[in-house]
């Protein structure tokens, strides 16, 4: 398969689907009811952005344990 910065195109492609999974996730279906500490602010770094990043990681091991589970 093809290599893109040492690594398969395969997992850039899993990385990509977590992060957009991820994100939908947070900003279409939770992120209005989360209280105002757990809401992103542009261009800041705070608990919303710690809380979106937990959610695309949890996507993205949802995602490899889907992979396992099929082989």
């Amino acid at each position: 398969m093809a290599r893109f910065l040492g690594t398969e195109l395969r997992r850039w492609l899993e990385y990509l689907a977590a992060i957009v999974i991820g994100n939908a996730i947070y900003f279409l279906s939770l992120f209005a009811y989360l209280p105002a500490d757990l809401r992103h602010q542009t261009y800041k770094v705070d608990l919303g952005t710690v809380l979106d990043f937990v959610i695309c990681v949890a996507v993205y091991g949802l995602i490899r344990l889907g992979e396992r589970i099929s082989r």
